[in-house]
């Protein structure tokens, strides 16, 4: 009897084909189109997107994804498939391991296709963001089942849908930040996270357990997919691991856009107001994202820098995502195996 070959689907969020305004533009539009993304109707969203956003984001968003670009193209993207390689040695003959985008190259639906043309027996669907967001993770699995739906045979798919506590996760990014802080003494470490809408957590809160303040201290059964909560339950597992107190740290969210009101504290609120309190050396990491992109190298490394440094602040170093690290590609085997 045939061996059965099991598929792994790894999922990210996506990224340009390049950094020109044309690629970023196309980018934008597949990207906010997204119900999810923007929880509004489709027409006034349709709008939105097409007649304000894209037009007039993308000529300043190509100038930032340039920053980024280096030879092998964008670090989501190579990273990505470095990560794919990696597992699959990894794993063995046994499995056939993928690399999907939600938005843009490789696809979702050619990633599906390349294990339906395996001839797989069953998928293991990972998306590669530790917490769970209906905007990223809840967007990449409808995208799955929107597509396979198609199928005339659909084999059976586990999906991993939030790995931000799990031990070989947390044990990586600690990893990345001791090499720093065996060479700088930091005075405060801040762990930044992408943004969402605060009505995002409302939507999804069970029993209106989210009221998005203190309520995110403590993590259990009801809010472990609120995504504040697991933010703030990422962190207090980091900073055990680095051996940091509970004022050696801040949590804090990144990238809010619009006028209505995002999860807070925000980072660049956070950190203008840090050199004010004696903390003039600090430790940035961003757990929300497993490669190095725009929102991580751009944003927290390059904006957020110059932002503390003209606030007064000295030293304001970046921890690298895990990219294709060691402890990554086990932290993956074990959700492959285990989970």
């Amino acid at each position: 009897m045939r061996k059965e070959k099991i598929g792994v689907l790894l999922i990210n969020l996506g990224t340009p084909d390049s950094p020109s305004t044309k690629d970023v533009r196309k980018y934008l539009r597949q990207f906010l189109m997204d119900g999810r993304v923007i929880d509004i109707p489709a027409f006034p969203r349709y709008l939105l997107v097409n007649g304000i956003i894209a037009p007039f984001r993308a000529p300043k968003s190509a100038k930032e994804y340039a920053k980024l670009w280096v030879e092998r193209g964008s670090p989501l993207k190579f990273y990505g498939f470095d990560v794919c390689d990696a597992l699959q040695k990894s794993l063995g003959e046994d499995y056939k391991v993928v690399l999907g985008m939600r938005y843009q190259n490789p696809s979702i639906e050619s990633a599906l296709n390349e294990l339906r043309n395996a001839n797989v027996s069953r998928m293991i669907v990972i998306s590669l963001f530790p917490q769970y967001a209906s905007a990223s993770t809840g967007s990449a699995v409808q995208e799955v089942n929107d597509v396979v739906n198609k199928w005339q045979i659909v084999p059976s798919i586990n999906y991993i849908n939030q790995f931000m506590d799990h031990p070989k996760f947390i044990e990586a990014f600690a990893a990345n930040g001791l090499k720093l802080m065996a060479k700088t003494d930091y005075d405060h470490v801040v762990f930044s996270y992408h943004g969402l809408p605060e009505r995002h957590i409302k939507k999804g809160s069970v029993g209106n357990q989210c009221q998005l303040g203190a309520c995110c201290n403590h993590f259990h059964e009801k809010n472990r997919y609120c995504y504040r909560a697991q933010c703030f339950y990422t962190s207090r597992l980091l900073a055990e691991k680095l051996g940091l107190s509970e004022d050696q740290y801040t949590v804090s969210f990144q990238s809010r856009l619009g006028k209505d009101p995002w999860v807070q504290p925000y980072t660049d609120e956070i950190l203008a107001e840090l050199p004010k309190q004696g903390k003039k050396k600090v430790l940035a990491y961003s757990p929300a994202f497993v490669a190095d992109c725009l929102e991580t190298t751009v944003e927290v490394g390059g904006q957020f820098k110059e932002e503390f440094e003209e606030a007064g602040g000295e030293v304001w170093d970046l921890v690298p995502s895990l990219n294709d690290s060691e402890i990554w590609i086990e932290c993956l085997k074990d959700l492959v195996e285990n989970g």
